[in-house]
């Protein structure tokens, strides 16, 4: 369950310190948590204008190092030796199909996603459809690479309105509530075509909007985790669009199946090459590896599954340090020097019942010990 704004409300020790706005600021929201009640319709969305979309997307190229700050400590190196022989027998991956129509949903871990009885061509149009009627505008609309992907957009649904909202806007205490949306999130859509039809993976990726302490009354925004459950609740939208049955959501007929415990991505150094093992065969592998591409904001390029590889672009961070979430939306509106990005192959390959996920160079181009283990540390951080 996402919080709601009004989690953020704090009492303070001092009953003193109380003043007439922060006062009215409790009881408002005390009893508007008391009279509300679940809706089931709680994904409402309004995509913001170009100007407002400007200045909070993320850069291009770098955002895939936001979601590693401060999370790659998890994942931790370790010897190749040491992760086979601590490595537990490798569970067969359990999946829970559901269907309507020609359209499928399985699942693996808290990893989702539809299968299609359709080709890309044939799917492109419903995809790009359903986005706009449910309130998005498409900034990423690329057929020949088969991905979709939505602007920023706020949630009505986190969003109070009618008298509460206007009051609540007119407390100067209340800034995180006021107009503005304390919360955004954007939506990829990737399709993979297969033998039997198309692959369809929805990855979330959110911004929050919180106090700046540096500056009293101002906000800034910094990058949310990815939303498993909201991806899913999306997919399963989506499964009932693509799947035409009037009046029935894909949640009374999803199940879900236990999922048996297995080790999570360890990071090796075979040979100093940085290398992610996953204990999961090469499909699942190379599933996982493509969402948390998606998640965290690589730019792919292109693949190739038959080889096991992502191409994607990167920009590695100057001077050694790696910037914050807020330093990069700054550098995105008021651009500074920026490195060239770098081409370059993320690739899976299969060892037995596990895979392992290594950083390679495109055209003959070696990569930098560094920017691998950087990458593979940003990749490992999300599978976690």
């Amino acid at each position: 369950m996402r919080a709601t704004p009004f989690s953020r409300v704090r009492i303070p020790k001092d009953p003193m310190s109380f003043t007439p706005s922060r006062l009215a600021l409790c009881v408002i929201s005390v009893g508007l948590a008391a009279c509300s009640t679940p809706q089931d319709d709680n994904l409402r969305y309004q995509s913001t204008t170009k100007a407002k979309a400007s200045t909070l997307a993320t850069p291009p190229d770098v955002t895939q190092l936001m979601h590693g700050q401060g999370d790659t400590a998890s994942a931790r190196v370790a010897s190749a030796s040491d992760y086979h022989a601590a490595r537990p027998q490798a569970a067969a991956p359990s999946t829970a199909p559901s269907a309507l129509g020609d359209v499928r949903m399985e699942s693996e871990g808290q990893h989702r996603w539809l299968v299609v009885g359709r080709t890309p061509e044939q799917l492109w149009e419903p995809l790009r459809k359903f986005w706009q009627d449910n309130g998005f505008v498409l900034d990423t609309d690329q057929p020949e690479r088969r991905i979709m992907e939505t602007d920023w957009a706020e949630s009505h649904a986190k969003v109070p309105t009618g008298m509460v909202r206007d009051t609540l806007a007119s407390l100067s205490s209340a800034t995180e509530l006021s107009q503005g949306a304390a919360e955004m999130d954007r939506f990829r859509t990737r399709l993979e075509q297969t033998a039997g039809g198309t692959e369809i993976y929805v990855s979330h990726r959110g911004m929050r909007e919180i106090a700046d302490t540096s500056r009293d009354g101002h906000t800034t925004w910094r990058a949310a985790p990815a939303d498993a459950e909201l991806e899913a609740e999306w997919l399963r939208r989506l499964m009932a669009r693509l799947g035409d049955v009037p009046g029935q959501t894909a949640t009374a007929i999803t199940t879900e199946a236990p999922v048996a415990p297995k080790r999570g991505p360890q990071i090796v150094d075979p040979k100093g090459q940085p290398t992610l093992q996953l204990a999961e065969n090469f499909d699942l592998a190379w599933r996982h590896v493509g969402l948390a591409l998606d998640r965290t904001g690589f730019t792919v390029e292109d693949r190739n599954r038959s080889e096991g590889t992502y191409f994607v672009r990167y920009v590695p961070p100057t001077n050694g340090k790696e910037p914050g979430a807020f330093a990069k939306l700054v550098d995105f509106v008021h651009p500074g020097p920026v490195a060239a990005p770098l081409k370059l192959g993320i690739q899976v390959r299969s060892e037995n019942d596990t895979s392992a996920v290594t950083v390679v160079g495109r055209a003959n181009t070696t990569v930098a010990p560094a920017d691998a283990l950087r990458i593979v540390q940003v990749i490992a951080a999300d599978l976690q």
